[in-house]
């Protein structure tokens, strides 16, 4: 059996989704029998290959973060919605409780970390969506991991179920959500 491509991605989150996937501890080892992490914030994939699996951490912030979705999808077999900021919005979406100028405003111009009183504008800053979403607004998601952040072991459930070619299924708790 040739090892399956796997994929994590972290858009507009805390990170704490990825940390519950590393203390996954040794059963990283079990998933790396079974698959190859070719792109990660934690190793040095720098180009999104085909891949039977992604997983995504985070929600829709800016412009370069739709595009990466986008892009996750068209690579991925099987997108995995990793954490509520993916499935909701949850943190990053507070940010929608006022605009997104009012939230570049407070930023660099209340905070005092803009001496120059201007807002910011440069080629290589993300450019903000008017709302924070979740992934499932924007693509097809196939399953979805509830949790701030998830547990290692709801997430290395989810994962082995994957890769073993079998369907996750609640465990009497409603927490593995499918798309």
């Amino acid at each position: 059996m040739s090892k399956k491509k796997i994929a994590t991605i972290w858009l507009a989150g805390c990170s704490g989704c990825h940390m519950s996937l590393l203390d996954m501890d040794e059963r990283l080892l079990e998933v790396a029998k079974l698959a190859d992490i070719v792109k990660s914030p934690v190793v040095d994939g720098k180009e999104l290959p085909k891949v039977d699996v992604a997983i995504v951490e985070g929600a829709v912030a800016s412009d370069e973060h739709l595009e990466e979705l986008k892009h996750i999808r068209r690579q991925a077999k099987i997108l995995v919605a990793l954490g509520d900021c993916a499935i909701t919005g949850n943190v990053s979406g507070i940010r929608n409780r006022v605009t997104k100028e009012q939230a570049l405003e407070r930023a660099y111009l209340d905070s005092g970390v803009n001496l120059d009183g201007v807002l910011p504008t440069h080629p290589v800053l993300q450019k903000l969506e008017d709302r924070v979403r979740p992934l499932h607004e924007e693509v097809p998601v196939d399953y979805y991991i509830q949790g701030c952040p998830p547990s290692a072991d709801k997430i290395f459930y989810v994962i082995s179920e994957i890769l073993h070619g079998r369907e996750p299924t609640t465990e009497g708790d409603g927490e593995v959500k499918y798309g």
